[in-house]
Parts: structure tokens; sequence; C-alpha cells
């Protein structure tokens, strides 16, 4: 299974609640509350985010946090990454000198074309595309017998 971790999870989620206001400029305890998540870890978020460019902080009694560029030219591989780093779905695909493994294993190669195919996937979905849940329902392929109705094809 892949799981991205909880911090990137959470990124997206103040990322993508940063996008669905895109003229308002929020405190970090805003966001929080808005988000219903820990404050510290909203600060924590925010901070990187803007380190990585992806969202402006103003100070002062006006001040606070708003995305640095539109919702469309900003994806979720962007996020994950300001949050997590370079995405990898093994350790020896990121950190290659801590796996012994590394000049004798078989599958080692391979992996660097499915972290590419997995960062492609996320740097095609934008922030944008986040605040519309219709984006991702199943989409229905033509049926290979006419007579029949089309139907979605997918397994559970």
């Amino acid at each position: 299974m892949i799981i991205l971790s909880k911090l990137a999870d959470y990124g997206v989620i103040v990322a993508t609640h940063l996008a669905a206001y895109p003229d308002r400029q929020v405190t970090a305890g805003t966001v929080a509350t808005e988000t219903r998540l820990p404050q510290a870890t909203v600060a924590k978020l925010l901070k990187a985010l803007a380190h990585a460019g992806l969202v402006t902080a103003a100070r002062g009694a006006g001040g606070g946090y708003r995305l640095a560029r539109s919702a469309t030219s900003i994806s979720v591989a962007e996020v994950v990454a300001a949050i997590d780093g370079d995405i990898g779905l093994t350790q020896c695909s990121v950190h290659v000198d801590e796996c012994a493994r590394t000049t004798y294993c078989p599958t080692r190669p391979h992996w660097a074309a499915i972290n590419r195919a997995v960062g492609q996937a996320l740097s095609a979905i934008s922030l944008d595309a986040m605040l519309t849940p219709a984006a991702f329902v199943p989409r229905t392929f033509p049926s290979a017998n006419p007579s029949q109705p089309d139907e979605p094809r997918f397994s559970a």
C-alpha cells in the first residue's frame, strides 16, 4: 500500500482550503479552525509551503497566508514535495546510500520509472481539481456488446 505521510495529507488539505478562498488572506489559526487541524501542525505546514514558494505570507495585523499562484497552476505533487521531499515509493529510490542491496537489486532500476509515473499522476492534479468532487468520478467506457448499455468497467 502506498501511503503519503500524515503531514503531506494535511498539507494538501491546507493548500486546497486556501485554493477554495483565493481572494482571502487568512491566519494559521483561522485555517486550523476551518480545517479542524491542530494549529501547530497548520503553522508548520504553512511555513513549509511558504518556503517552497506555494503560499505567500504577510505579517502584521492584516497579515496571513494565501496561495502564491492560482490553484490551477499548483499541483498536488508540488504540495507533497514541499512537505515530504522527493516522491519515492521505496527507501532506495530516495535514500540510495542507505541500502546495501543497491548494486545488485534486480528491481531497483524499475522503481525510478514507477516513481516518475506516480509523480506525473500527482502533477496532473491541480489544487483547483481537488475542489471539484466530480473530477474523480470513475469514467464509463463503451460496452463491448452494442446491445448492452454502457457500464463502468472497474473492479471493487
